[in-house]
């Protein structure tokens, strides 16, 4: 019978272990997020793997050949609960490949503020710090109001960068 099961791969390998397993015949898949990474006090939009360290391989437990998995390049080891292999859902990955758009890679949400409601900073200098959510401006841009020594200063920061509380 045909399920998905979970690979751990090596650190920062989940790429390389995909593309071994698929070049062995295995039907692998590694998810994908929009992430930000922070460089040089910037937001950079970069392309992640949902679930670091993880690939999911579509095996058959009873004619597919398990054993070159280990020893494939990228692969740290099968998933396993005991004995038994770490089975995933299918309604798990279908789920997540309906959120793909066209290139694969599910998008990071767009986050919802009202204006009025008390966020904190998660990113830069005001890290740790809550505001007050004032506007959403262009592109994914927020103004909030930070309280500093009873005045409230304007800010603008990238709607990233802020949480609810």
């Amino acid at each position: 019978m045909q399920a998905w099961y979970l690979i751990y791969t090596k650190p920062k390998q989940e790429e390389i272990a995909l593309l071994n397993l698929e070049q062995q015949g295995y039907e692998a898949y590694l998810p994908k997020v929009s992430g930000l990474k922070r460089k040089q006090g910037r937001s950079i939009k970069t392309i992640v793997p949902m679930f670091p360290r993880y690939v999911f391989i579509h095996l058959d437990n009873q004619t597919d050949n398990w054993a070159p998995i280990r020893s494939t390049m990228g692969v740290a080891n099968l998933v396993r609960f005991g004995a038994d292999a770490a089975r995933v859902p299918d309604q798990l990955l279908t789920e997540i490949r309906s959120r793909e758009d066209a290139d694969g890679v599910v998008p990071l949400p767009n986050k919802d503020f009202t204006k009025g409601q008390t966020v904190r900073i998660t990113n830069g200098p005001f890290e740790g710090y809550e505001a007050i959510f004032s506007e959403k401006q262009a592109q994914s841009r927020v103004m909030v109001m930070l309280k500093i020594a009873e005045n409230f200063v304007n800010l603008k920061l990238d709607q990233h960068d802020i949480e609810t509380i």
